[in-house]
């Protein structure tokens, strides 16, 4: 298979050949096609494997082909600042040339500037909980066009103790109640997402990469 398989924007697949990306790994060829026919996506990688495009190939090509808002189209939920970091910069790399507006928030910084790049507007916001619930409280963010919503590392955020944030966070997302995808989530933890979020076999899509 290759990435001109998926239908994606020419610009997306320019930026894949820059990156190095020859082939869809495993896992992008499980969930990316699930992805951009809209499904919720439950899925399951090691470190490495490409889940990071994973979900931002399908996210991307769903903002390109929408109308721009000043308000997040899509947020991306990750437990730490450094993966916010890593996403943030893999998500600048697959964007170049798109014009598409990336805010990355976390805690441990002081939150001006991260202010004013949501005031200024934005199309994708990837997020740390606390900080996150931080400019929500202070009416820096609203989410009334939302499109996509997707959780990385959803296993690790349950083990940190994150699911109580994750909650307050899914109150505030105005049209979207489910995650479209759940990444890097483990098997025995599937359960536990489906009954938080009331996902069902039915209209989630499930993949994952045996090692």
């Amino acid at each position: 298979m290759q990435f001109n398989n998926f239908g994606l924007d020419p610009r997306l697949q320019q930026n894949l050949q820059a990156m190095g990306f020859e082939h869809p790994t495993p896992i992008q060829s499980a969930t990316i096609p699930h992805a951009l026919e809209g499904h919720d996506i439950l899925g399951s990688a090691e470190t490495g494997t490409g889940k990071t495009a994973a979900f931002l190939l399908p996210l991307l090509q769903k903002l390109i082909t929408s109308p721009r808002t000043r308000q997040p189209r899509a947020l991306i939920l990750v437990p730490t600042r450094e993966l916010a970091l890593q996403v943030a910069e893999q998500a600048a790399q697959l964007s170049r040339g798109l014009n598409l507006r990336i805010a990355t928030i976390y805690g441990g910084v002081g939150s001006g500037p991260q202010e004013q790049a949501l005031k200024r507007g934005v199309d994708v916001v990837i997020a740390t909980p606390g900080r996150l619930l931080d400019h929500i409280g202070r009416r820096n963010l609203i989410f009334t066009s939302l499109q996509v919503f997707v959780l990385d590392e959803a296993d690790r955020m349950l083990d940190i103790g994150f699911l109580p944030d994750i909650r307050r966070v899914l109150k505030r997302l105005a049209n979207h109640e489910d995650p479209s995808v759940l990444n890097d989530t483990e098997e025995d933890r599937e359960q536990q997402w489906k009954h938080h979020r009331k996902l069902d076999d039915r209209s989630t899509s499930r993949a994952g990469v045996a090692t």
